[in-house]
């Protein structure tokens, strides 16, 4: 339809041109040039018919020698007395100008066309070259090496990336035989891809190099065989990439990536908006979540709830402020058991200084803070009984000392030794006291109230703290309650046995205003029950002990 359409605008504009110009032609000639002889009337329309085939081709200009012709023949009589068509000469001055018109219009047009053939094919060759010279600058920008090579391995072309790698020039390059622009041992490397090159197969291979200037760099190369017309190979052009820096980024990368994946630390990245990107398999390990059970969720998963809100916020903004935060927090596993971790939450910034992501580093210290509390514990604790040993003793003693500077209180400090015990221990060994000093450990910690204090001192020695009894009377009613539970048999190992224990008293503030004094002072008082047999309470005093039988009598007795 476009064709048709286009013919048609050619046909039309030819008839217009044509009809004007022999118009103008005969008008000029009707009215300035009247004058003249009759035999000058085709001069008339020469100028048309060479204006019309410049203009609109060779067509048009027949189509104005044809116009021109019925114009002269049938319009002349009509305007003239002499008629320029009488006679056959006249006749043959028509033909001659048919004849001179028509080959005018083909010279014209031809010349025309062929003019403007001219001007397109210059367009056309100046826009190659152009198109050659960016093609060529573009190549020649390329950090790429980019050659091409002959099937007689002579180099065809090379870009200035090979002056970099070769320290040549690329006029340098061009012409030389591949095996002089290499040396032997890298030319036996490239011979099996350039053999397979030239018989058609595109080649491509990594390889690292010494360049001239002794440094190493890895290279992607590429062979592609090049194909005439009739399918064989005459060249094939090389393609190669120095990917040095990419290629120790990408090792530094698979090195950070190894590191990633065997760190005993979970490590937990997310985006700006908190989504969980990526996490290691030693976080799996440590919460139980897997890789595909976090992915695009929040940490939010892993709250334990033992902290307050004013501990996140404090802690986001600690990183927003320093960029970092490190310290301790409990967390939830996936099977819900707590864990207490120790993290390190970094902020990662852009190189505009804006955060693009969050790394969480952590390491489970449950059990490193179970074992630190149990040393801790083991070191204020005696270790068969789990009673508070001399050393909690004596700190919570001095902690009520301190308290007395506040209000008035009172202190008894009581001081046990069994009677029997070494018996005990000789006939039916170590195990078996053991195991009895475990059971008057229980019996002793049934006696007390949860402010009051027992302690194993030493190795069948007790102590108490009461605090703050209502006199002697109390303190003695509690000891003798001590007594009379140890008196009790005690079945250990199925062999029923019979101690006694040994009771001395400090008072505060009346017998010592510290914890040495209160402990010397209830030992002595201990002492002293001794001294008068088994089952004996005796109380501090600064110039006697007054003894107070147990089980074993009644009645005080005065040393």
């Amino acid at each position: 339809m476009n064709v048709i359409t286009e013919k048609g605008s050619r046909v039309i504009k030819a008839f217009i041109t044509a009809f004007f110009m022999v118009s103008l032609a005969a008008g000029i000639r009707v009215w300035p040039l009247q004058g003249l002889e009759s035999e000058l009337t085709w001069l008339t329309f020469y100028p048309a018919v060479i204006v019309v085939a410049i203009y609109a081709g060779f067509y048009a200009g027949l189509l104005t020698t044809l116009f021109s012709c019925l114009v002269v023949t049938f319009l002349w009589p009509l305007l003239f007395s002499h008629p320029p068509v009488e006679s056959m000469f006249d006749f043959l001055d028509m033909a001659m100008f048919a004849i001179i018109s028509g080959a005018m219009a083909y010279f014209f047009s031809h010349f025309c066309a062929l003019r403007q053939r001219l001007r397109k094919a210059e367009q056309a060759l100046k826009e190659s070259v152009e198109r050659e010279q960016f093609i060529s600058s573009i190549i020649d920008a390329s950090p790429s090496m980019i050659g091409y090579w002959g099937t007689d391995l002579r180099c065809l072309y090379a870009n200035n990336a090979y002056q970099e790698w070769f320290e040549k020039k690329p006029e340098e390059i061009v012409g030389i035989a591949f095996q002089d622009l290499v040396d032997e041992e890298l030319f036996a490397l490239n011979e099996p891809h350039i053999s397979r090159a030239l018989a058609g197969e595109p080649q491509r291979f990594e390889r690292t190099l010494n360049k001239v200037d002794g440094s190493d760099g890895h290279i992607i190369g590429h062979y592609i065989p090049d194909f005439d017309d009739e399918g064989r190979v005459k060249g094939f052009s090389i393609l190669a990439n120095e990917v040095t820096v990419f290629k120790e980024t990408a090792e530094e990368l698979e090195l950070a990536a190894c590191v990633f994946d065997n760190t005993l630390d979970g490590v937990l990245i997310t985006d700006t908006n908190g989504a969980i990107l990526s996490v290691n398999p030693a976080f799996t390990d440590i919460t139980g979540y897997s890789e595909d059970d976090v992915i695009g969720k929040n940490p939010r998963i892993l709250r334990s709830n033992r902290h307050d809100e004013e501990f996140y916020v404090s802690m986001w903004e600690e990183i927003q402020t320093n960029s970092r935060w490190s310290g301790e927090i409990w967390n939830r596993r996936k099977d819900g058991d707590l864990y207490l971790e120790s993290m390190t939450i970094s902020m990662v910034r852009d190189e505009n200084g804006e955060p693009v992501r969050y790394v969480s580093v952590f390491n489970d210290i449950t059990a490193l803070r179970r074992k630190d509390e149990h040393l801790k514990h083991l070191a204020f604790h005696d270790a068969l009984t789990d009673l508070p040993n001399r050393t909690l003793l004596m700190d919570r003693i001095n902690q009520k000392l301190i308290n007395s500077n506040r209000e008035q209180f009172s202190l008894a400090v009581m001081f046990l030794d069994l009677d029997g015990f070494k018996a005990v221990n000789d006939r039916f060994g170590h195990n078996v006291g053991d195991e009895l000093l475990k059971e008057v450990a229980k019996r002793l910690l049934a006696l007390v109230r949860e402010s009051d204090t027992v302690a194993r001192v030493g190795g069948d020695e007790f102590m108490f703290i009461l605090n703050n009894p209502q006199g002697k009377d109390e303190v003695e009613y509690v000891a003798k309650r001590v007594v009379e539970s140890i008196n009790e048999p005690i079945t250990v190992c199925s062999d029923m046995l019979n101690i006694g224990a040994s009771v001395g008293i400090a008072m505060f503030p009346d017998d010592g205003d510290s914890s040495i004094d209160l402990i010397n002072n209830a030992d002595i008082a201990m002492y002293a029950s001794k001294r008068l047999g088994r089952n004996n309470i005796s109380f501090f005093s600064s110039d006697r002990c007054i003894a107070q039988k147990g089980n074993g009598g009644s009645g005080t007795d005065r040393l």
